[in-house]
């Protein structure tokens, strides 16, 4: 009887062949799996840590030979298992498998290039990566901390404490609701907005015992100062009807309304600072602060509401003593600028346009005449003037430094 094709396959020198090519590419095949795996991992870390080094557009080409190298093992091997069931040889089989070996062992080499290049990333992102369900943790427990302590404190009606708290209570929802194993970086993000309230409610608890000194005080210093405007107001009325007895009218048409306006903002500054001693008187002393506050920025008001009508009276009486020295300052700083423009080599584009200055301001003091000359509009004409000068000395300053 002549004996099967198959089991004579199996017993002769082909059968030795298959099983020494199958273990050859496979360890070659594990080998280059191993090290994939590794720095997927690596990759997979970093991507989810840092996405914005976009590690893995580097990585894409060297899995893709990856996967090359392994989908032609999977069909070598494929090949060696149906020729050894089927007993019938491969063609160029040795060579075939050298090929395979060749092309895993180089998808290898890849993967240890990419790797040993960007080592240090790759296990930054590892060990961020492992230590963020740590940190949540550790930002929780003292999250919790804070919150017992802001409890038992006796200051939970404060606005700062009360508002700490539910902005922590809020951090804390976000942060349980996001999953570390598959959102690192909104773990880490959820984790830090946590440590952020957490050092909120901290601060707020800290400040808290010397809020109520820091009350009284600001309650007697706006008090004081809320006295010494109204004092000064007093002035406001006889110096707003010698600017209309002693200058033309449209000298102060823009101060016609200022101290109906200032007796407004002392009013408020009062009322804030009335229920700023409520606030104080009923231990909610961050109230009254807020309220203080206020109080200070009507005052500001009202101040730059009485101050502006006795300073325009001051300015009005200085110019009509000496009109020429308001226009001379102007003029010492265009000869500046002519100067300037000359000594920079700027005549031709800025000589003309400062010397047409020079015509302007004639005109301006040729135009204080009658018995009450506009001395408002000789002032605001003459600082329009200074302010073009100095723009134009700005401009030849800037065109030498950027030769």
């Amino acid at each position: 009887m002549t004996p099967r094709r198959r089991g004579w396959f199996r017993s002769g020198a082909d059968h030795e062949w298959i099983s020494g090519a199958r273990a050859t590419t496979s360890a070659a095949f594990l080998d280059m799996d191993r090290r994939q795996s590794a720095a997927e991992a690596g990759v997979l870390a970093s991507e989810q840590v840092f996405p914005e080094r976009r590690i893995g557009a580097v990585w894409e080409p060297v899995r893709a030979r990856c996967y090359a190298a392994a989908g032609a093992y999977l069909s070598f091997t494929d090949e060696l298992d149906a020729a050894e069931a089927a007993g019938t040889p491969i063609a160029d089989g040795p060579a075939r498998a050298d090929v395979l070996v060749r092309q895993l062992n180089d998808a290898a080499r890849g993967v240890d290039e990419f790797y040993n290049a960007h080592r240090n990333g790759l296990a930054e992102a590892a060990t961020v990566r492992a230590s963020v369900p740590q940190l949540l943790t550790h930002v929780r427990a003292e999250a919790e901390q804070v919150l017992a302590a802001a409890a038992s404190s006796g200051f939970t009606k404060y606005p700062s404490v009360e508002g700490g708290v539910r902005r922590l209570d809020e951090a804390l929802l976000t942060a349980s609701s996001t999953d570390p194993g598959t959102a690192v970086a909104g773990a880490r993000e959820a984790a830090a907005q946590v440590q952020q309230a957490t050092a909120e409610l901290s601060n707020a608890l800290a400040q808290a015992p010397s809020r109520a000194s820091a009350a009284a005080n600001a309650i007697a210093s706006v008090t004081t100062r809320l006295a010494a405007v109204r004092n000064r107001a007093g002035a406001l009325g006889p110096a707003y009807s010698a600017l209309l007895r002693e200058f033309s009218a449209a000298s102060s048409a823009d101060l016609t309304n200022n101290e109906r306006e200032s007796r407004r903002g002392m009013d408020a500054a009062d009322e804030a600072l009335v229920g700023a001693r409520v606030a104080a008187a009923d231990r909610n002393p961050e109230t009254a602060l807020d309220l203080t506050a206020s109080a200070r920025e009507y005052l500001a008001e009202a101040e730059q509401l009485v101050d502006a009508v006795t300073r325009r009276l001051e300015l009005l009486r200085e110019v009509r003593s000496d009109p020429e020295a308001q226009a001379r300052t102007v003029r010492f700083r265009l000869r500046d600028a002519q100067m300037l423009a000359v000594d920079r080599g700027l005549v031709a584009e800025w000589g003309s346009v400062l010397d047409a200055q020079v015509e302007r301001l004639d005109r301006i003091t040729a135009g204080l005449t009658g018995r009450h000359p506009d001395y408002w509009a000789y002032v605001t004409e003459l600082r329009t003037v200074a302010e073009f000068i100095a723009g134009v000395v700005e401009r030849i300053r800037k065109h030498v430094s950027d030769k």
